[in-house]
């Protein structure tokens, strides 16, 4: 399967300061990859970059098969000439031009006829049939981030940049949005990056994850591999709730036994492990059983719909739990035990 984008070995510097380093990425076409990390971690400069709006010191971008920059060899391709559509946070909108203007500003080569076809087209696509005279002004947040992205489809691009484009959306829309602009970019086979924040945005919204840490992408992969297997502790923090136990590991004639303050587990495939670390353990990875001999103790209990969130302690250390036993109230003494079926361990 050829690759819509091929980032290989991208350095860049802004104002003496290195924002990216040693970067490379590759999305196929029809992924949708999520740039996740906390502010300031490089994601809007790695899309800048790939749009042409932010020079390079090192490395290059390739759009479908297309180098569009080099380093070593001066290529640069013109942001208006890499057949990439943006969309951002601030919607972007003319505000002097109307719907169908806004949507068809960018599209060029085609006659009245074609032109009018593509903007029905357009205005299908993103559920704003009838409102092509009407003004941004006129419209709600969620139906100018629409507008936003029929705009940039209109033209038909190879690649989509997306930077942070539900953060100005009302959170009761946001989801419900982000669901239909992920069906849309899916009917068309268009490839997508998308920058944020939010861990929620990118599960919802994203095939993949790179999330970033000080202008490097320290894991990249689907997002149940990253939450399920986070190669680092800053990792699993980013991506959900953590706790850790000390834990010793000792070999057994298959796999390791790992001895913890929650009691003892062989793990038979287990094929390595160090022999004092920590246990990553989700709160959905521990269970609660009310015992009156326990070591647990609750000390906070909130409801959540389809169970309880518990904070329990446990020696010197609080436990962050989520059950689905919900008559148990703070002082309860409780056993907690783990159910996982290969642990994640950290030296």
């Amino acid at each position: 399967m050829m690759s819509t984008l091929s980032i290989q070995d991208l350095h860049s510097d802004y104002r003496g300061v290195t924002v990216l380093s040693g970067l490379s990425l590759t999305l196929a076409q029809g992924e949708i990859v999520a740039l996740l990390g906390p502010s300031g971690c490089g994601k809007t400069t790695l899309l800048r970059s790939i749009a042409g709006l932010q020079g390079i010191s090192r490395g290059s971008v390739a759009i479908s098969g297309q180098l569009v920059n080099d380093a070593s060899s001066g290529v640069f391709t013109a942001p208006e000439k890499r057949g990439i559509g943006m969309i951002f946070q601030d919607y972007a909108l003319f505000p002097h031009l109307s719907v169908a203007d806004n949507i068809l500003f960018g599209v060029k080569g085609l006659n009245a006829k074609e032109r009018a076809a593509r903007l029905d087209d357009m205005l299908a696509l993103v559920k704003l049939p009838g409102l092509a005279k009407r003004y941004p002004h006129e419209l709600s947040g969620g139906q100018q981030q629409r507008v936003s992205i029929a705009r940039a489809l209109a033209y038909e691009p190879q690649l989509l940049l997306l930077d942070e484009p539900f953060s100005n959306i009302d959170a009761q829309v946001r989801r419900a949005l982000m669901l239909e602009i992920r069906a849309i970019l899916k009917a068309r086979n268009v490839s997508a990056v998308f920058v944020t924040h939010s861990k929620d945005e990118a599960f919802a919204f994203a095939d993949t994850l790179a999330l970033f840490e000080d202008g490097r992408i320290v894991q990249h992969g689907i997002p149940e591999t990253l939450y399920q297997r986070p190669k680092t502790a800053y990792v699993a923090d980013f991506l959900g709730a953590s706790n850790y136990l000390a834990v010793t590991a000792t070999p057994l004639d298959a796999g390791y036994r790992i001895e913890s303050a929650i009691g003892s587990y062989p793990f038979a495939g287990l094929t390595e492990a160090p022999s004092r670390g920590r246990w990553l353990l989700r709160p959905e990875h521990l269970l609660l059983e009310e015992d009156a001999g326990g070591e647990g103790i609750i000390l906070e209990r909130r409801f959540l719909g389809n169970g309880c969130h518990y904070l329990v302690q446990l020696g010197e250390q609080v436990l962050d739990i989520h059950s689905h036993l919900g008559h148990l109230g703070c002082g309860a003494r409780v056993r907690v035990t783990a159910d996982v079926d290969e642990p994640v361990l950290f030296a």
